[in-house]
């Protein structure tokens, strides 16, 4: 297909949503399920308008899920304001670490005993599968930094590391491919390499790369007077592109490193509202009327009533989050219709029974085996189980997967089961999100108003 068919494609889809959009929300559907069903349509088995062979576009296929993934990442890092040592945090790790582990090992044995697959091919689809998404997981994460609760902070932190994290594991699928014969040979490098050295060089230089670049960024515009006109999306783009780079030049993971970027920056604006004021962002909106805060958030007067490094901070958060949540949704549109073209031709049956034990079996009981004591009470326990939402970040471990010399049968396995498994999350999820999040709010709300004893 030609590039101007593609863009006519995706002009279309965009426009489709955007007419309807009025109409969506009011249904229990997401916007990525009505992409899938879109590309379904315009696809093959539809009208015929696209065709895709994802042998033969797995090289850009990986590189452009990439990207998605890394701007989701940076916007999750920026969301998520926290100290790093609140005690909040324990629950994303525990998702992003064991949770995500005991994944792996579930799925693995579901496809070796349950299936028949080898051990080799078995840990890949396992570690393909692993990863929660950042891209289509935009509803049930945090809406905001002031954003708290426990299940969409825990949602966000758990997508935001286990993207990263799971990079390790999809590397030691494809060394067991290729070396079954001979384990002992490559596994202690393994475990230092992609384990204790790439993990936490990529989650350190990411960090401090944000918190560094977000406080000479906000000295130079505070001294200069140059708060309001500054370019925050090249400013973005620049801090993605080299927390990314200098992470992978020194063999650390650059999606970790992206997503910690976010988090340092974050924490540089931190420095200049504290942490138990409103983000600066918030601060600047309340001001300027541009949008209704809470009353506590409230500032009287103008702008010139807060102190310059909030109102630099305050520009350069609010634009910094709205460029890379427009990159994040319009990439999830083109990927997700990218995947309805190519579903019914790779669709394996099979995956009905992973997605079942998956999203009903093997997740919950991950999340329910983990010691959360007072984080989690048991609604949001049996919530953030449902919520292990799959997506963009298995897209890109695949593709990078099949750009690894797999055999055409484990390859095709592959394809087949992960691009099967993400449609059904898409669909299922989508259909379950808005109305399990009404009642957990409406819980909530209950909860916060009931009289206290």
């Amino acid at each position: 297909m030609s590039f101007i068919t593609w863009v006519a494609v995706l002009g279309a889809v965009l426009l489709t949503l955007a007419l309807t959009s009025s109409y969506l929300r009011w249904l229990p559907v997401t916007t990525s399920a009505v992409c899938l069903v879109l590309g379904v349509a315009i696809g093959p088995a539809g009208l015929g308008l696209l065709r895709l062979d994802i042998k033969d576009a797995a090289f850009w296929m990986e590189h452009l899920s990439e990207v998605a993934v890394l701007f989701s990442l940076f916007v999750c890092g920026l969301k998520l304001r926290l100290p790093l040592g609140d005690r909040r945090w324990r629950v994303a790790f525990a998702l992003a670490g064991p949770v995500m582990i005991l994944t792996i090992a579930g799925v693995s044995l579901l496809l070796h005993f349950g299936f028949g697959f080898p051990w080799g091919p078995s840990l890949l689809i396992g570690s393909i599968l692993a990863p929660t998404d950042p891209v289509l997981a935009s509803l049930v994460q945090v809406s905001d930094a002031r954003d708290y609760d426990p299940v969409r902070f825990g949602l966000t932190g758990e997508a935001g590391f286990n993207d990263g994290i799971a990079f390790p594991f999809v590397i030691l699928g494809l060394l067991f491919l290729q070396h079954s014969d001979n384990t002992g040979a490559w596994l202690d490098d393994w475990a230092f390499r992609q384990l204790l050295w790439a993990v936490p060089a990529g989650l350190l230089t990411g960090y401090w790369m944000g918190r560094g670049i977000g406080r000479l960024t906000l000295f130079m515009r505070i001294k200069n007077a140059d708060s309001t006109f500054s370019p925050n999306d090249y400013l973005a783009l620049a801090l993605i592109a080299l927390a990314y780079v200098v992470a992978e030049t020194i063999q650390g993971y650059g999606f970790l490193s992206v997503f910690a970027a976010g988090l340092g920056l974050r924490q540089a604006e931190v420095k200049t509202s504290g942490d138990t004021q409103a983000p600066a962002e918030h601060l600047v909106q309340a001001v300027v009327g541009h949008q209704h805060v809470e009353p506590e958030a409230a500032v009287a007067g103008n702008v010139d009533h807060l102190e310059d490094t909030q109102v630099a901070a305050g520009i350069m958060m609010g634009d910094m989050l709205s460029f890379g949540s427009l990159v994040e949704r319009a990439m999830e549109v083109f990927l997700v219709t990218l995947l309805g073209v190519v579903l019914v031709a790779h669709w394996d049956w099979r995956a009905l029974v992973l997605a079942l034990v998956l999203f009903g079996m093997i997740r919950p009981l991950a999340v329910w085996l983990m010691p959360w004591g007072s984080l989690l009470n048991g609604p949001q326990r049996w919530l953030i189980g449902w919520f292990g939402i799959r997506g963009i970040g298995s897209f890109y471990y695949l593709f990078y997967a099949l750009n690894h010399d797999l055999s055409p049968s484990v390859a095709t396995l592959c394809a087949d089961l992960t691009l099967s498994v993400v449609a059904l999350s898409i669909l299922v999820h989508g259909i379950s999100t808005q109305p399990m999040l009404a009642r957990y709010e409406q819980h909530n709300r209950r909860v916060t108003s009931s009289p206290r004893q």
